[in-house]
């Protein structure tokens, strides 16, 4: 008898092709019957009456390296029905690194992607020094979802230079030891090499990251070992001059990655956002992806569903949380600041200060400088929002007084939405719909109370589907399963076909949605984390076994690790 038989339910099977009904048998992992199966029998049926069933979601944008050490379950990303998340973006790994320097690692990773220091020194083990010997710690551990992992460059610059990985230029010997470690971590399953040169990217005493201090010519020859190796993909966080307002920095930052996509083979892939409203720096975004794939290259852009937002609370972070006095203010309970922001004179001040401080230079999704027209009362999981500039136009109140004072009315216990990119939702739109856009980019696993866009798939199910109609259900299920799995070599997901594996999404299209974030402290050391569940997913399925029941973890730890085409 069969292990599971999913019964009943409309099947969109990643293809692009039209809905159909139909019932789907697994067993060993693997779908083995898709049909209409009548009275057959299994161990486990799951009827999917009015609901949809597709495959698993896809994410090629996350940084769980660290997060999978204390976290089985995969839970940024198992509640939105991923079950395949790609980590190591961004130049940042938790490998190689050696053992009396694994502060290095630490360095690059705290402030950067907002990866606690102390929940990584109680909740990780640092059994492994090479790449290869964490992919072996990925591989045993227990885990939810399938993951996949690139080799980060400030990893790999901290274990050939050590401290002058954040100062120097590498030299020859430094470069043969990068390129000997890309090699074994190719070859032992790595999905391909990732970098960064964005100012975004910052170590907690303000220095660049490692990789940041790479000259071209050192992730030229990075990438060129790839192609020789004939696989692997090249992430990178871009440099500023792809944005620059001169004509000849963009160009000389387009043409060079372009040549290098082109000559090495090697496909390129990076996060395309909108900067800000009005602002078209996002058009030379959209120039490169298309030089590179019209010269004979192949690139992916990879692309939020939503505005980038940075997510405020009195419980996690404040746009005014340096000033002077409200940094005084936040050393208080919840119930004291409440008390505080109601006495008149103490009222004065702290409006006072955030109206004229010296907010200083904010990083990646660290709270910003307050542009009241683009932070929102977060009173619902999707939009519309209306923005604290228009409440106070319509009250005829100062908008910090907008911003305290619903604040107050939810005894300080909301979230406040500030748009740092992705203002313009109209441009969004149309980045998503790009012939070489990926819905992704969520960066589960990093920036744990700063942001939470590990929810960007069902957030394009329930807004841009359901609401907004901008894309079909067959479309965008498409672009989130099988559009990813084929560009990174997955080529057994993302599809629901007999003989594939057997990761599965049941879910009712007319409720998916993501619910409102809520913030717990249970990561090593106690160290506060965002969570954000969904609603409308009766099961997630990973290799044939239920991992997500109607909302809950179930503790089964069906994941695997997938390694790269060069894996022994």
């Amino acid at each position: 008898m069969s292990e599971l038989l999913i019964r009943g339910g409309t099947l969109i099977d990643g293809t692009g092709r039209e809905r159909r009904r139909a019932d789907v048998m697994v067993d060993d992992g693997i779908i083995t019957e898709i049909g209409l199966l009548g009275g057959r029998r299994a161990k486990r049926i799951v009827d999917a009456e009015g609901q949809i069933v597709s495959p698993g979601f896809v994410d090629v944008h996350t940084h769980m390296d660290a997060q999978i050490a204390w976290d089985p379950m995969g839970e940024s990303s198992c509640f939105h029905g991923v079950t395949t998340a790609v980590m190591g973006n961004c130049g940042f790994t938790l490998a190689p690194v050696r053992s009396d320097e694994r502060h290095l690692v630490v360095r690059n990773l705290e402030r950067a992607e907002d990866i606690s220091a102390e929940a990584m020194a109680a909740g990780i083990d640092w059994s492994w020094e090479t790449f290869p010997e964490y992919l072996n710690f990925v591989e045993r551990i227990p885990k939810g979802i399938n993951y996949a992992g690139y080799i980060g460059h400030s990893a790999l610059r901290t274990w050939a230079m050590g401290e002058r990985a954040f100062e120097d230029s590498a030299n020859e010997d430094d470069l043969a030891l990068m390129v000997g470690q890309l090699r074994a971590a190719m070859k032992s399953g790595a999905m391909g090499f990732t970098t960064s040169v964005s100012v975004n990217h910052a170590t907690s005493d303000d220095r660049p990251v490692a990789s940041r201090m790479a000259n071209w010519s050192e992730v030229e020859l990075l990438v060129s070992e790839m192609g020789k190796l004939g696989t692997g993909i090249f992430e990178l966080a871009h440099h500023h001059d792809l944005r620059s307002k001169d004509p000849v920095k963009r160009e000389l930052y387009i043409s060079r990655l372009a040549e290098l996509a082109v000559r090495t083979g090697v496909p390129v892939t990076y996060g395309m956002l909108a900067a800000g409203k009005g602002d078209l720096g996002w058009k030379p975004v959209v120039e490169l992806l298309d030089r590179i794939n019209s010269t004979g290259g192949r690139s992916w852009a990879q692309v939020h569903t939503r505005q980038f937002g940075v997510l405020l609370s009195f419980s996690t972070q404040l746009p005014f949380d340096s000033l002077p006095v409200w940094e005084e203010l936040r050393k208080a309970t919840l119930e004291d600041q409440a008390l505080a922001l109601r006495d008149p004179e103490m009222r004065a001040s702290l409006t006072f200060e955030a109206e004229h401080g010296d907010y200083g230079r904010s990083i990646g999704a660290e709270a910003r400088k307050p542009e009241w027209e683009f932070i929102y009362p977060m009173e619902s999981a999707l939009p519309p929002y209306r923005s604290i500039a228009e409440i106070a136009l319509a009250e005829n109140k100062k908008p910090i007084d907008i911003f305290l004072d619903v604040a107050l009315s939810h005894d300080l216990d909301i979230f406040y939405i500030q748009a740092a990119a992705n203002q313009d939702q109209s441009v969004v739109l149309d980045l998503m719909k790009h012939p070489f856009a990926i819905p992704t980019f969520s960066d589960s696993g990093a920036h744990v109370t700063q942001i939470m866009d590990s929810s960007i798939q069902t957030h394009l199910l329930g807004h841009w589907v359901r609401n907004e109609k901008a894309f079909t259900l067959e479309e965008a299920i498409h672009r989130m399963t099988v559009v990813p799995a084929r560009a990174w070599g997955f080529d057994d997901r993302g599809i629901l076909a007999e003989g594939k594996a057997a990761d599965i999404n049941i879910f009712d299209s007319e409720i998916i949605s993501p619910n409102l974030p809520e913030l717990r402290h249970d990561l090593p050391s106690g160290a506060a984390r965002l969570r954000q569940s969904s609603v409308g997913i009766t099961a997630t399925i990973v290799n044939g076994q239920i991992l997500v029941e109607n909302g809950e973890t179930t503790g089964v730890t069906p994941g695997s690790l997938l390694r790269g085409p060069l894996a022994s």
